[in-house]
């Protein structure tokens, strides 16, 4: 994620692409509640929108006064400790002010008056970027030795020691003023590839009708694509494979030269700087070792086989004589139970009994509270997520539960983020609770690995156990290998243009087949995997935000490693755990994580998920022989 200054990572995160959480208005309009819908109170952020619009006006004010502060960051330790607490000052209030307006909008996004308010604050969070661009040249340029004698000097410095330190770390990759000027300039056209990439998948492209088995007609948009892979009849799952694909197929050309583009991008900028190559120039900004990146991709490649040995006990599963890529989405188990939202909420409690009181009590706080909007309803934004960014009030939660089993695993994984967010909060000053995505995921992964094992230490049926045990093995294929298999794609294609070759969508799609079929197993006769499908490299958003899903394997990961040491009686586990969730963002995370035990530059988190793989398919193989399958 690109850093400025010291913005709000979550905010920041947003304007990039990310969903945030939201809240109704508590004065005027508001969505239309679902019958029985549990929602949050937007209150307590502000209470009117006259009192928001008010508090934008001033920030405004507040922004454009900012310029005082350019070229004076260091005439004294007084003067750069005033320009600090005054930005973060204004970017706390633009914090708030900004998701007030995009909780309000994600309540009903047919709302056009809360869809104008989100518009105000995106172009107030804008002006605000613009009017502090200085900061981090300007720095760079009063230099490291004259900073740290500041930071020596003034107390009001010790709060933003780790941003200036942080922002000085970039020094030797930093260009003279006119060069980061032209770099900075450079943005809008090198940011363009994602852009157009939206705009192709959004609006140009025509998507298929296709008629199902059932007579139903289905179009395979995006959306379409994903509900109707997962039917159960074979013939139809391979009809919207073979459909969907193709319509990506044409497109290859388009989609290989936006993406050649932006690696072109990466690669420029990280030249530009002298970084040795993209990958190290992307991992700079949360200062991650390269050796994280690559070890995670050495030991899912060494674990392939266990992988396949889960693609066979899938296909044992389904009764199928072969396993084809189109075979990999729909259920192999059902759950014939319902969890009311009290349900998740005992559940998630009992499961995370290993954390213990304090962080269950900041649990029941948040349960207790309304910081919850929880049923689906019209016009809702879709999917779930937390909003921490509110340092002064509190986390929000987005779900759109619907009483399965699925729902409640999402339940735990938000309120691990929002018990992370309280943890960071009641721990750091606004200046450093703001955490990266590789500490994130793996406070709400950690939660879903310790619901699937308190839910498996119940006397259960056959039936019931094996729908857990197949959640947890298809969140282990989701995430460990489908995501780093995307890793390793993403670090290839950046490779061969760093090689001086040529990249082209045709190239990306023989990159992508062979990965794809390794992964599977096609020489193997694991599964079969057809070349149309090389073809999805296109369809996959993430590769546009520069090298970012390996973070959701290094999560999962790590989450694992920290669960099995907690329910192996690891007695330091506990307090490891907290400890990274209470530093949020006053350290960098990768040295947070090795410090408290799970290096991600080592094999030791991949073997022990893997190892879990292998238990869960083991039982499931028992199941399966006993239910005469």
């Amino acid at each position: 994620m690109k850093r400025t200054t010291g913005v709000n990572r979550l905010i920041r995160a947003a304007l990039l692409g990310t969903t945030l959480a939201f809240a109704p208005l508590t004065h005027g309009t508001m969505a239309e509640d679902a019958p029985g819908q549990i929602r949050w109170d937007l209150s307590d952020l502000y209470p009117s929108v006259e009192a928001w619009n008010a508090t934008r006006e001033q920030v405004l004010k507040d922004v454009a006064a900012y310029s005082r502060f350019q070229g004076n960051l260091g005439k004294s330790a007084a003067a750069l400790a005033d320009a600090l607490d005054e930005v973060n000052r204004i970017e706390k209030e633009l914090a708030r002010m900004y998701i007030y307006s995009s909780l309000g909008s994600d309540e009903d996004l047919r709302d056009a008056k809360a869809q104008e308010r989100f518009s105000q604050a995106r172009t107030t969070y804008a002006e605000f970027g613009r009017a502090t661009a200085f900061m981090a040249p300007e720095l760079l340029t009063v230099g490291s030795k004259k900073i740290e004698g500041y930071i020596k000097r003034e107390k009001r410095l010790e709060k933003h020691a780790f941003f200036l330190r942080d922002t000085l770390r970039q020094e030797k990759y930093t260009l003279g003023l006119e060069a980061e000027g032209v770099l900075a300039n450079a943005a809008e056209v090198t940011g363009g590839a994602g852009n157009i990439y939206n705009l192709l998948t959004s609006a140009n492209i025509a998507w298929p009708t296709v008629k199902l088995s059932t007579g139903e007609d289905a179009t395979l948009s995006q959306a379409g694509y994903s509900k109707y892979r997962a039917v159960q009849n074979r013939d139809d799952r391979k009809l919207v494979f073979d459909t969907f694909w193709q319509t990506w197929k044409n497109y290859e050309a388009t989609f290989g030269q936006t993406l050649d583009t932006l690696v072109k991008s990466h690669i420029f900028y990280a030249k530009s700087r002298h970084y040795p190559n993209a990958l190290s120039y992307a991992l700079s900004g949360p200062n991650i070792p390269e050796e994280v990146y690559r070890t995670l991709v050495k030991s899912v490649n060494e674990s392939l086989p266990s992988f396949h040995r889960y693609l066979k006990l899938r296909q044992r599963m389904l009764g199928l004589s072969d396993m084809r890529y189109y075979d990999i989405y729909p259920e192999t188990t059902a759950l014939d139970r319902e969890f009311s939202v009290d349900d998740a909420k005992k559940l998630t409690l009992e499961s995370l009994t290993p954390f213990g009181e304090e962080y269950l009590g900041l649990l029941k706080q948040g349960f207790d509270a309304d910081w919850m909007h929880v049923y689906p309803q019209p016009g809702k934004r879709s999917g779930a997520y937390m909003n921490g960014a509110a340092y002064d009030v509190h986390p929000y939660v987005l779900l759109n539960y619907n009483k399965g089993f699925e729902d409640v695993s999402t339940f735990s994984h938000e309120w691990g983020h929002a018990v992370h967010t309280l943890l960071s909060r009641a721990n750091n000053p606004y200046e450093t609770y703001s955490y990266r995505t590789f500490t994130a995921e793996l406070a709400s992964t950690t939660n879903e690995v310790l619901l699937q094992e308190h839910l498996l230490k119940d006397d259960l049926s056959d039936k019931e156990r094996l729908y857990y045990i197949d959640r947890a093995l298809e969140g282990i294929r989701g995430t460990l290998f489908r995501q780093t298999m995307f890793a390793e794609f993403e670090l290839k294609i950046h490779e061969v243009v760093e090689a001086g070759e040529p990249l082209s969508g045709e190239k990306m799609t023989a990159i992508y087949l062979d990965l794809l079929k390794r992964y599977h197993g096609d020489a193997e006769g694991v599964m079969k995997i057809d070349d149309l499908y090389g073809i999805e490299w296109a369809y996959i958003p993430h590769f546009y935000r520069n090298f970012y899903v390996f973070q959701y394997a290094t999560s999962i990961s790590g989450g694992t490693m920290f669960a099995e040491r907690m329910l192996n009686g690891d007695p330091k586990a506990q307090s490891d755990y907290l400890n990274v969730l209470k530093a949020g963002g006053s350290r960098y995370p990768y040295e947070m994580l090795k410090e408290a035990g799970v290096d991600l530059a080592s094999e030791a988190p991949y073997k022990t998920i893997v190892a879990r793989m292998n238990r869960l398919m083991d039982e499931a193989d028992a199941i399966l022989t006993r239910m005469g399958k």
